[in-house]
């Protein structure tokens, strides 16, 4: 089941950076197109930390038992190259949850409504659930994360001290989210899957 994390994972967190630099491309930004990142290659997409490192920790510290987490390389972009420079980098936050959020619901309602068979099901689930936990997790708003450029673009410039500090400390902040608040992530994942499919998620 582990080996089917890590792919789950991996896909999720990938095809959720080919959707920022899609709509980047869109927008009229090549930056990511250019540096051929627009691709489920996963040469292209692991991050030496958030794709290795990070998931090996997980997997021991939980004994192969707990969720693995992790995610890939940040695509590159240039807003300075959007056609809409007011709300270009909200519209390129936004494709990456929207696109997790849009996968988790096809497999789950898959699973709803088709007769899959027993390990099917259970892929399907994992996709399912991993896609909730990748766009619960990226609207956190903690830099990087997407949720952090969302709120940046509502934030009043009398919160700029905020805006500061979380820039600053972004890193900081998000790693101590993943050792102690990750848990809440997959009940949240967990919760979504259940509404979708009806039924609680089971080996």
């Amino acid at each position: 089941m582990t080996i089917f994390s890590l792919i789950v994972l991996y896909f999720s967190t990938a095809i959720h950076e080919i959707a920022h630099g899609s709509i980047a491309f869109l927008l009229g930004d090549p930056t990511a197109k250019e540096e051929g990142r627009l691709t489920l290659n996963p040469l292209r997409h692991l991050d030496p930390f958030g794709s290795v490192i990070l998931p090996a920790i997980l997997f021991f510290l939980t004994q192969g038992q707990g969720p693995i987490f992790g995610w890939a390389k940040p695509v590159p972009i240039n807003p300075y190259n959007f056609y809409d420079r007011k709300w270009g980098l909200l519209k390129v936050s936004i494709a990456g949850p929207a696109t997790n959020f849009l996968l988790a619901l096809i497999f789950g309602f898959l699973i709803r409504f088709l007769s899959l068979p027993y390990y099917l099901a259970i892929l399907f689930g994992l996709i399912a659930i991993y896609n909730f936990a990748w766009g619960i997790f990226n609207l956190i708003p903690i830099p990087p994360l997407d949720g952090s450029h969302i709120l940046f673009t509502f934030l009043p410039e009398s919160f700029s001290k905020i805006k500061l500090f979380l820039q600053q400390y972004g890193f900081f902040l998000l790693i101590f989210f993943i050792f102690f608040g990750l848990d809440f992530i997959f009940r949240g994942a967990l919760f979504l899957y259940s509404l979708i499919v009806g039924q609680a998620f089971s080996f």
